[in-house]
């Protein structure tokens, strides 16, 4: 059962938590500190791919007791984390209304922190100097090396990167080589799925059949991480923002492990189709958003607990839907489209077709939006710029559209003669790559920035301005 509309709005009513942060940083201080082998990584992730360590932090490992953080336990409950163990982590700490890593309270002297990389063994090969031990198979669902130690004042410090495949215990999984086949003959099928049928009912058809198959012999949740890797090396295949900005962490070994969430857009009639998809993946309904009355669109904000996957699914409708279960009732088609509706009619549904309409990582907002002009890659206005969340979109990536595409619209009334005949020449914006930064745990989103931003980038009004 989906909660009733009130309820939704009122249970995700996100808010900044500075006090919890300042515990983060606090401990990355004091981490680096007394690590300074751990020093040139930390300041290469600002330097080469504008993001802060904060970004990555898969976890947090501190003593129980003594240096260097003595009574840390009622510094976290004062701070929003509750205690929710795991396997392998019988003492670990979650703050379940912002964006932070578990603590993890030990009985050692060791203070530790996780890296989330998207490969254990391309950080290593990247990083030489370490000399590392990696624990775990190498098809397992987590793997994990140390990479860096220091000595503090009464204490020892680590950092260790750590791959994880749909897995958020602390225990390393048995061996299992033959799970690990199947789950790469599922990736396989996942990165070389056909995206192009005769209708879209037969390509959500197909779709699902895969899904199905990965996560009857996988699971939901090692299912959800195999197909999100594969939709973000379809969309980075056709956004070039994306391919520079990933070489760029991946000259440090670390993937696309800073994500934040990933956006598709869907045509109304598609929309149930999409969000069931996602919920045998194991994602759980969100937040409910509306840009506006302008803008015209809504979205689902979805949620995997366990790989941390995020989907904000884009779709026209009304201010009256967003009260409606939109996500699990089929709506009506409409005479007219809007912005989501015109970019799915040209480009293909983003599950389909067209692949994701962004990918939003997180970063250091400046830094990167400097370093990626020195790429000449250029970054629009910002259309958010709280100080605990700034975001923007690199210039769009234009893709051509294909002329059957531009002759039913056309023929329908939905697009005029000069707008068919400006997308037959100039093509049509399709995709871009988001530049998000949190702070104080931030986890929600701006409803009216995001309105602007997508007055801004429907396909119609940057044809009148090209014409």
């Amino acid at each position: 059962m989906s909660a009733s509309p009130v309820a939704a709005f009122e249970q995700f009513n996100w808010q900044p938590q500075p006090q919890a942060q300042a515990l983060v940083i606090d401990v990355a201080t004091v981490f680096l500190e007394a690590c300074s082998a751990a020093l040139p990584f930390a300041k290469a992730l600002k330097q080469q791919t504008g993001t802060r360590l904060i970004d990555w932090l898969d976890f947090v490992e501190v003593p129980m007791e003594g240096p260097p953080f003595p009574g840390l336990r009622t510094r976290l409950e004062a701070t929003g984390f509750v205690l929710r163990p795991v396997e392998g982590a019988p003492i670990r700490y979650v703050n379940e209304g912002g964006v932070f890593p578990p603590f993890l309270l030990s009985e050692g002297h060791t203070l530790r922190l996780g890296l989330k990389v998207d490969s254990v063994a391309d950080f290593l090969a990247v990083h030489h100097e370490c000399e590392a031990v990696v624990e775990g198979d190498p098809l397992a669902q987590m793997r994990r090396a140390v990479v860096f130690r220091g000595r503090g004042d009464g204490f020892d410090c680590e950092m260790m990167v750590v791959k994880r495949h749909g897995w958020n215990r602390f225990d390393l999984p048995e061996p299992d080589p033959v799970r690990g086949m199947i789950a790469l003959g599922h990736l396989e099928a996942f990165r070389l799925r056909h995206r192009d049928f005769p209708t879209d009912e037969a390509g959500l058809a197909h779709v699902h059949t895969l899904v199905d198959s990965a996560v009857s012999e996988l699971g939901p949740d090692r299912a959800c991480h195999l197909f999100f890797m594969a939709e973000r090396e379809y969309w980075q295949g056709r956004n070039h923002a994306a391919r520079v900005q990933k070489r760029r962490q991946d000259s440090l070994g670390l993937g696309w492990a800073n994500h934040d969430h990933h956006t598709y857009r869907s045509s109304r009639c598609h929309f149930t189709q999409l969000i069931a998809l996602w919920e045998k993946l194991g994602l759980h309904c969100r937040e409910r958003f509306y840009a506006g009355a302008e803008a015209g669109w809504g979205a689902q904000v979805m949620e995997q607990p366990v790989t941390g996957i995020i989907t904000f699914n884009d779709v026209d409708m009304s201010p009256e839907e967003l009260l409606s279960d939109f996500a699990h009732e089929p709506m009506p088609q409409r005479a007219e489209l809007g912005t989501v509706g015109l970019w799915c009619a040209l480009h293909g549904e983003a599950i389909l077709q067209a692949g994701m309409h962004h990918l939003e990582c997180m970063f250091d907002w400046h830094e990167l939006k400097e370093q990626l002009e020195h790429e000449h890659v250029r970054t629009m206005s910002p259309f958010t710029t709280f100080p605990y969340l700034r975001q923007a979109f690199t210039e769009g990536e234009r893709w051509s559209v294909a002329p059957a595409r531009i002759d039913r619209l056309l023929g329908a009334g939905l697009i005029t003669d000069q707008q068919a005949e400006q997308f037959r020449r100039y093509g049509a914006v399709g995709s871009h790559l988001e530049n998000l930064e949190r702070n104080d745990g931030f986890k929600g989103f701006n409803q009216q920035g995001v309105s602007e931003i997508i007055a801004r980038t429907d396909p119609r009004k940057l044809v009148a301005a090209e014409g």
